[in-house]
């Protein structure tokens, strides 16, 4: 994390006195095993095939289940393990013949994240049943193998959406506070010898005197999808991660925000999901009352996202500062923080 008095200062926020991992910036890990278990015993125990003309095939129990599961966080980004080897007991009722005792065993040998539920491998194997046994393994390895993978899949998709949904927490004192309209505990106080600035010029100026102003644009390619990149720039839990602090974002039209310790403030002004932001938008060193206007368009492009941003009013002594802190304290931390820098798969 930036600290004090290590590149502009406005644009950085104090380092935390607590120590407090702050939207879980650092490594932080999540068990995932007793879960696991029990949800893959719950897609598993029960399930039943329906083999027409043949029998119906129920799984009774999941025998074996050896492995583990993690979910880890790492600067906003989930990271997901999971390596299990199991054993499913059968039984199957034949239609011409219910007394007869049909049994067999299902393995799965290799889920895990390295393959997809459609490369997970189905071992059948009949352990009792004669020929109408052998009958039955054919049909569970055709056509039973498909509805297996689609349960692995179940667990895979409940374990990304709904188990790991909490491992990314907002910072300390966020978690009561609503997502439509958000303000977090303010900053420490600054004093006035904490930020310096080379705008001594600007400071004196007096609300009402004429400011020259200067235009910026950037535009800037991100690895991700226009959605993607709107909410990472909308999203609270999101823009505390890669401004690296407590942040306040009302998420509407003339909704105020607040970042980097306050240095930079604002209010939007119009918002079109995944197309464009509109904002007054100002350092706190400025003169009271100056906003420039900042306008973010998002462009989708095949393989990439295109962001051109063009802010207007800025004054005139403060473009090259307020230019490279697009670059470094937007741009590049977005990058480290998402993995928008990476070619998209």
């Amino acid at each position: 994390m930036a600290k004090w008095g290590e590149g502009d200062p406005r644009w950085i926020v104090e380092e935390r006195p607590d120590a407090t991992n702050v939207n879980n910036w650092h490594w932080s890990e999540k068990n995932a095993s007793g879960w696991s278990k029990e949800k893959l015993k719950s897609l598993f125990e029960g399930l039943t095939m329906e083999a027409p003309e043949l029998a119906t095939i129920t799984v009774k129990e999941l025998s074996k289940c050896d492995g583990e599961a993690t979910v880890s966080n790492r600067k906003g980004k989930l990271i997901f393990f999971y390596e299990w080897v199991l054993k499913l007991d059968w039984t199957a009722k034949l239609t011409d013949d219910p007394k007869k005792d049909v049994k067999g065993t299902l393995e799965i040998p290799n889920l895990s994240e390295e393959n997809d539920p459609e490369e997970v491998d189905v071992n059948v194997s009949v352990t009792s049943g004669g020929q109408e046994g052998d009958i039955v393994k054919e049909y569970i390895r055709k056509q039973g193998t498909k509805i297996i993978q689609d349960k692995i899949r179940e667990y895979i998709d409940t374990l990304k959406k709904e188990y790991a949904t909490d491992l990314i927490k907002p910072t300390k004192g966020q978690a009561e506070i609503k997502q439509s309209k958000t303000i977090v505990s303010p900053p420490p106080t600054l004093s006035s010898n904490v930020i310096t600035t080379t705008t001594n010029s600007i400071q004196k100026m007096e609300l009402g005197c004429k400011i020259p102003t200067s235009k910026i644009t950037l535009t800037q390619s991100f690895k991700c999808t226009a959605e993607e990149l709107y909410r990472a720039l909308t999203l609270r839990e999101m823009v505390a991660a890669f401004t690296r602090g407590d942040v306040k974002l009302e998420l509407e039209k003339g909704g105020k925000f607040e970042f980097f310790g306050g240095n930079i403030s604002g209010e939007f002004v119009s918002l079109e999901q995944s197309k464009q932001i509109v904002q007054k938008w100002r350092f706190k060193t400025w003169p009271s009352g100056h906003h420039s206007t900042v306008t973010l368009d998002l462009e989708q492009k095949e393989d990439c996202t295109d962001l051109i941003l063009t802010q207007t009013g800025i004054p005139a002594s403060d473009v090259d500062r307020t230019k490279e802190g697009w670059k470094k304290y937007y741009w590049e931390s977005i990058n480290r923080t998402f993995g928008f820098g990476a070619i998209l798969l």
